[in-house]
C-alpha cells in the first residue's frame, strides 16, 4: 500500500567538524540552500556536545534529539572531511549513535543518502567511500552521484557561500538527484524493505 505526502521531502544535515569555520559544515550548508530551492525542508544537527558513543546512557538529550531527527527525516546528507585518509570521529560518532533499531523502528533503513567530501589537498574519494559502506550497512538508499570537494579552503566566499565552480555544480547535481530520489521512494519504502528473513523471524515468534 502507498502512502500519499503532503509535506515537503525532509532531508537530515550531518557534518563532521566542530571548527569555526567548518568546511564540511560549509558544504552542508551550501547544499541544505541548494535543496530547500527544490522544495525540500531540511534540519540540521549541531554535534557539539555529542558525547563519545556508549559513554552516556542513550537518554541523553543530544542522543535523543539526534534519534528523534533522524526519525523524522525521509533522506540524509553527510559531509566529512578526510582525516588520515578517512571519516572523522565527529561524523562516525553521530552515525554510531544511531542504531539500526529501537524496537521495532529503524531510524535510517529506506531513506535516502547523499555523501559528501572536504579535503585540504588533492582530490580523494576515500571518505565518502566509508560514508557509502556505513550507508549501506545502515540499510540506507545511497544516490549514485557524491561530492568530493578538494583545497576546500579556496572553494568557500567569506560569507561561508560556495563559489561558482564546476565543483558547485556537482553539488547542485547531487541535490537534485537525492530529492528526485527521495520523492520516487518515500512512499515506496514499506514496500521495498519488506524482507523474507524478517518475515520469517517475525512469523517464529508469534
Amino acid at each position: 500500500m502507498m502512502t500519499t505526502f503532503n509535506h515537503k521531502p525532509r532531508i537530515l544535515f550531518l557534518y563532521g567538524s566542530l571548527r569555526e569555520r567548518s568546511y564540511s559544515r560549509l558544504l552542508a550548508e551550501e547544499a541544505a540552500r541548494i535543496i530547500e530551492g527544490y522544495g525540500a525542508e531540511v534540519r540540521f544537527f549541531d554535534p557539539r556536545e555529542l558525547p563519545i558513543h556508549r559513554s552516556v546512557p542513550d537518554t541523553h538529550p543530544k542522543v535523543q534529539e539526534l534519534l528523534e531527527l533522524s526519525m523524522w527525516s525521509e533522506g540524509q546528507v553527510w559531509s566529512s572531511p578526510e582525516l588520515h585518509g578517512n571519516v572523522s570521529g565527529i561524523l562516525k560518532n553521530q552515525i554510531d549513535w544511531i542504531p539500526l533499531n529501537i524496537g521495532s523502528i529503524r531510524p535510517t533503513q529506506g531513506k535516502t543518502l547523499a555523501v559528501m567530501q572536504v579535503s585540504g589537498g588533492s582530490q580523494s574519494f576515500n571518505a565518502v567511500n566509508t560514508l557509502r559502506i556505513l550507508g549501506r550497512w545502515m540499510r540506507m538508499f545511497t544516490i549514485p552521484n557524491q561530492s568530493s570537494v578538494p583545497k576546500a579552503y579556496e572553494q568557500f566566499n567569506e560569507d561561508g557561500t560556495m563559489k561558482d565552480s564546476p565543483l558547485r555544480d556537482r553539488v547542485i547535481d547531487v541535490m537534485e538527484e537525492l530529492y528526485k530520489f527521495t520523492v520516487l521512494l518515500r512512499d515506496k519504502v514499506d514496500h521495498l524493505t519488506d524482507r523474507h528473513s524478517e518475515r520469517k523471524e517475525k512469523a517464529a515468534k508469534q
